[in-house]
């Protein structure tokens, strides 16, 4: 086979450059540590490597929601705790109103402070997050959540959010509630429960309470009806007072009487001067929401009012206590609601470790370079590419011209 000088040049230029190319590869896979360089190195190791690559690219982002959402639910257990410290406070305050040594000026100082807690209890149901957001305002995280106008005709601490929850991806599939609107944890609190006699009956009675509420409430959750709400009380010959509905006719309850004596029905007291023969009808008040600001507020107006009578009181404190008694049953919730997203979170928290480590460990495999291997093939190369870079001179010297 005859071989001209073109092509032993051609050969050596080829041999030359294909070493310093390899060379050049595997001196920048040592310095970026990465034995895939391109794509065309290892195809399919490179669409394996790119799905990893945006797999912890998404664990990533799943890691700053998670610590998001868990700041934003320690920052609500914390102002719930303060809530309920002050709910507490406005409790004992409550019930020592109630002391019968205590002067108008006793009942001013308590609701001066009354006035500091309801305050205190506005500006954490107010609370913004660290981005500025107000925390129980629903969807509308920008306006504030509660609004105080004392001059008002109706609530004077009224919701201005909405009922909007808020929630964030710790996973593909898993989701966690970051917020709750305050008309849940505050404002959808049922205040007590009460009747009220009509005021044309004849006789009227000198007395009308609540002497047991669980058993009033009891017989309010099962009889009350918007379309059906008048009862009556009919005094019987047997001396027995009997309770019925007006609308169905139905007897509800009875119990002896005596005229001038109290008696109670279903939780409820009464006296009144009676003959068989007579009655008087009632009818169950609509139930009423609001939160332990308003409650607070209306209490604090009732302690301030001078012309406020024994009687007034203890059905204030009453009032007082069963909305502060069931707001704080409502914060209770929340706050185990709470503790129970935390659980959640921090258990994909750990799950979402457990993937990172595992993706990162696949794609180690896949791209990181073996210093070893390549400081050998580095070591092989360089050798390779000294003797083709040697040996070329002394090939392309001979010709015949050297043996004439």
């Amino acid at each position: 086979m005859r071989i001209s000088t073109n092509q032993i040049y051609d050969q050596n230029m080829r041999s030359i450059m294909q070493n310093q190319g390899d060379l050049a590869k595997t001196q920048e896979q040592l310095a970026t540590g990465k034995k895939l360089l391109k794509p065309s190195d290892d195809p399919v190791g490179a669409a394996k490597a790119l799905r990893l690559t945006e797999r912890l690219d998404s664990l990533t982002q799943f890691k700053r929601n998670n610590d998001l959402v868990t700041g934003s639910l320690e920052m609500q257990e914390t102002v719930l705790d303060s809530v309920r410290s002050s709910a507490d406070r406005a409790r004992a305050l409550a019930i020592q109103s109630g002391n019968g040594a205590y002067t108008a000026a006793d009942r001013e100082a308590i609701a001066s402070e009354l006035e500091q807690i309801k305050l205190e209890l506005l500006d954490l149901m107010n609370t913004k997050d660290a981005d500025g957001n107000y925390l129980y305002s629903g969807f509308q995280s920008g306006k504030q959540a509660y609004a105080f106008e004392p001059a008002s005709s109706g609530n004077a601490i009224t919701f201005s959010g909405d009922q909007g929850k808020n929630f964030i991806n710790l996973s593909e599939s898993s989701k966690v509630q970051a917020t709750t609107s305050g008309f849940e944890v505050f404002e959808d609190v049922l205040g007590r429960l009460k009747f009220t006699v009509d005021g044309s009956s004849v006789p009227q009675p000198t007395k009308s309470t609540i002497s047991n509420q669980d058993n009033f409430d009891n017989f309010f959750e099962n009889n009350y009806d918007p379309a059906n709400n008048n009862y009556r009380i009919n005094f019987l010959a047997s001396g027995q007072a009997e309770l019925i509905n007006q609308g169905t006719g139905v007897v509800l309850g009875s119990t002896s009487f005596a005229s001038g004596e109290p008696f109670t029905l279903r939780g409820m007291e009464f006296e009144v001067n009676a003959i068989a023969g007579d009655s008087f009808d009632f009818s169950l008040d609509a139930p009423q929401r609001k939160s332990m600001a308003q409650t607070i507020h209306e209490f604090e107006a009732l302690l301030n009012d001078p012309s406020t009578d024994s009687l007034t009181l203890q059905e204030g404190i009453a009032d007082a206590l069963v909305g502060l008694d069931n707001g704080m049953e409502r914060v209770s919730l929340e706050r185990a609601s709470i503790g129970g997203r935390l659980n959640i979170a921090q258990s994909m928290s750990l799950s979402n470790f457990d993937l990172q480590i595992a993706a990162q460990t696949t794609l180690s495999s896949i791209e990181d370079a073996d210093f070893a291997k390549l400081s050998t093939e580095f070591a092989k190369q360089e050798v390779a590419l000294n003797a083709a870079l040697a040996t070329f001179p002394q090939v392309s010297e001979l010709t015949l011209f050297n043996f004439i």
